[in-house]
Order: structure tokens, then C-alpha cells, then sequence
């Protein structure tokens, strides 16, 4: 039940009822909806302020947590680039130095990924953080980029390796007759009196001065391309392609413990010495070409001579004698 409101009048001496009017009454109204909605609103402000709602909260837990994250892959990402940057320094200044081959050039190692709108997808979505996603994005593929180069690199070297280790396998680099006293050099390359003719001839290998039936040993591999049986000139000889441009031929034998078309290693046994063909006594003679034309032999005894033993058998054959051989 309502309350009915009266006041006194002091004119009348009496109590008269309060009459209120309508407009009072949306006015009253008005007035306190309004003074609720503006301390609603205050209090909104200070508690957004100083208070997060549970959503920013969470919101705010996840930034954290993907800074975390990108932290850490940033790290990662940095660690991995100086192990990759190893390396490269070591594929440049070691293995290619090694191998004789040119390092790779520091603008193909360093050049971008390309692409302008390569991240526009990334660009264009309305992402938290995305400066970061983005730099991390740039580091991975340029990462992604040096390490697709680097395997290129390493295929290559390993390729060299092979071949160098082809190669130096195919250098004729040991005596072709056991000499470790060298008394069996007889007669170097170059110039030498003619056993026969008796002047001076181009002597294109060198002499080895041996009994018959001595073992003659390849100096490099190869595969044996002529065994040839003659009553003049070399005799009986052997001749092998060691490839990369090397042959090594073997001549006045006495036999032969190969056959043409045989593979052969370094230290394989491959004949014996003899006197067969244009010769005064049994020797050896030996022949290195190198891409067709003859080349001291002597200068590639580096595999089974010492310093010194080396430099005493250059300077044997050195010495102008007469040949025992063609």
C-alpha cells in the first residue's frame, strides 16, 4: 500500500497531501536511472583499469607464452646459424683449400631468400606479435637457404674427395723394382749415350739395372692396356693407364704376371725384369707420360724414399751415362 505524503502549511495552520506530478515522477525517475548508469560507468573505468577481465587475462597469458616460445626458437634459431657459419668457414678454408678447390662466394652464401609477397598471408591476418612471426619467419628461411647451399657444397666436396683420392692413387709414386739401396738406377732421363748407336739419344725413361726374373711392381692403379711381345725396341712390355692423364710402361721383360684389359693396384706385381728387345743387359726400362708426353720418372719416388734417399737418387739420375736400353 502506498504512503500518502503530507507537509504543514503554515499559512493554514494545517496538514495538506502532497500532490505529485507526473512530470516529477519521470524527472525523479530519470534522474536516478542516470545517476546509476554514470556510477555504473565509473565503476567500470576504474575496475577496467585497474582490474583484467578474465578473457584479457587469458589473452594476456597467451602473449606471454608465445614471447616465450619465440624466445626461445629466436635462440635456437641464432645457435644454429653460428654451428651452420662453422661450417662454412671449414668447407671454405679447409676442405676446399685441401681439395684445391674454390671456396664458395660470400654473396651466393649470403644472398635473400627473394620473393616480395612472400609473406603476405602472414602480412594481411591480424596476428599478435606479428613483426616477430615475421622476423623469425626471415631467419628460418634464410637459415633454410645457407643450409640447402651448404649441402650442395658438401656433396661437391665429397665428390673431390673421391676423385682426389682417385687421383692420387693414379700417380705413378714408388720404384717399380725393390731399390732400397738405390744401386739399381742405371741410367736417368734425358739426354744419354746410346748403347747401340752410340751417341746421344733422348732417353725418355729411366734404367733400372736388375737380374732377370727380378719382380716388377705397378707404381700406380690403373687397368693394363698392352702387353706386347717384340724382338726389337721395348722387347716384351707392359704398359698401364692409370687415368687423369698417367701411363706407365714397362719394357725389355722377361715375363708377365698380368694380362691386357687386368685391373692392377699400386704394389701389384706385374712381370719380370729381363734383356729382351734393344738391350745390352737385364734392366728395367720404365716410362711415365703424363697426357701423352714423357716426364721424369724419378721426380714421383716420393711414396718409398726418404728426404734423403730422395734427393741421392735424383741426383744417380742426373748423371749422363750410356743407357742400357732403347
Amino acid at each position: 500500500m502506498a504512503r500518502i505524503k503530507y507537509y504543514y502549511d503554515t499559512e493554514t495552520c494545517k496538514y495538506e497531501r502532497v500532490r505529485t506530478k507526473n512530470s516529477d515522477i519521470v524527472l525523479n525517475t530519470l534522474g536516478i536511472v542516470s545517476l546509476t548508469l554514470s556510477l555504473a560507468v565509473g565503476l567500470l573505468i576504474l575496475y577496467s583499469n585497474y582490474f583484467a577481465s578474465p578473457k584479457e587475462v587469458m589473452l594476456k597469458n597467451q602473449v606471454q607464452e608465445l614471447e616465450f616460445y619465440y624466445n626461445n626458437l629466436n635462440v635456437e634459431v641464432e645457435q644454429l646459424r653460428k654451428i651452420l657459419g662453422n661450417i662454412e668457414h671449414r668447407d671454405d678454408n679447409i676442405y676446399r683449400v685441401v681439395l684445391g678447390a674454390e671456396p664458395i662466394d660470400k654473396s651466393v652464401r649470403d644472398a635473400g631468400v627473394g620473393g616480395a609477397d612472400r609473406y603476405t598471408d602472414i602480412k594481411e591476418k591480424n596476428i599478435v606479435q606479428k613483426d616477430l612471426i615475421l622476423e623469425l619467419h626471415e631467419k628460418v628461411d634464410m637459415l633454410r637457404r645457407k643450409l640447402y647451399i651448404e649441402s650442395k657444397s658438401q656433396d661437391e666436396v665429397v665428390n673431390l674427395a673421391e676423385n682426389k683420392e682417385k687421383q692420387l692413387a693414379a700417380v705413378p709414386a714408388i720404384q717399380p723394382v725393390a731399390n732400397k739401396q738405390l744401386i739399381a738406377l742405371a741410367s736417368g732421363f734425358g739426354p744419354r749415350v746410346h748403347p747401340i748407336y752410340k751417341v746421344k739419344k733422348m732417353h725418355t725413361g729411366i734404367d733400372f739395372a736388375a737380374s732377370i726374373g727380378t719382380p716388377i711392381y705397378a707404381t700406380a692403379d690403373g687397368k693394363v692396356v698392352e702387353v706386347s711381345v717384340r724382338f726389337s725396341g721395348y722387347g716384351k712390355m707392359v704398359e698401364i693407364d692409370h687415368g687423369f692423364g698417367y701411363r706407365t710402361r714397362y719394357a725389355h721383360m722377361h715375363g708377365f704376371a698380368v694380362r691386357q684389359g687386368q685391373n692392377v693396384k699400386r704394389g701389384d706385381l706385374i712381370g719380370y725384369v729381363g734383356n729382351t728387345g734393344l738391350s745390352t743387359a737385364p734392366h728395367l726400362h720404365y716410362e711415365v707420360m703424363l697426357n701423352g708426353s714423357h716426364i721424369n720418372p724419378v721426380h714421383y719416388f716420393f711414396n718409398d724414399l726418404s728426404a734423403a734417399e730422395y734427393e741421392k737418387i735424383i741426383e744417380l739420375a742426373s748423371v749422363e751415362n750410356q743407357s742400357l736400353g732403347m
